[in-house]
């Protein structure tokens, strides 16, 4: 998926696009930070630090500043992920 969403909105460098989204999954660091690290019932959003409501509402600003586009494109994409998560 982040290859397509990358090679939809950023064609002109979908590649380097891509590889960011890519890592913006490393916002799942502070999953390290809960005890237990993996807990299959529990939604991740408004409970790790990196995935709160403040946060997602700076990704949601960095749309709007073009140098963090495409992160914010990803960790949005990512938080999305995890709700449809949570609701399931």
């Amino acid at each position: 998926m982040p290859g397509l969403i990358a090679w939809v909105f950023f064609r002109k460098n979908w590649k380097k696009a891509w590889l960011i989204i890519v890592f913006t999954m490393l916002v799942d660091l502070d999953h390290l930070l809960a005890d237990p690290i993996f807990d299959p019932d529990r939604c991740s959003i408004n409970f790790h630090p990196l995935h709160s409501y403040w946060a997602i509402a700076a990704y949601g600003a960095f749309v709007f500043i073009p140098k963090l586009r495409i992160v914010a494109v990803g960790l949005l994409f990512h938080m999305l992920t995890d709700y449809i998560d949570c609701v399931w």
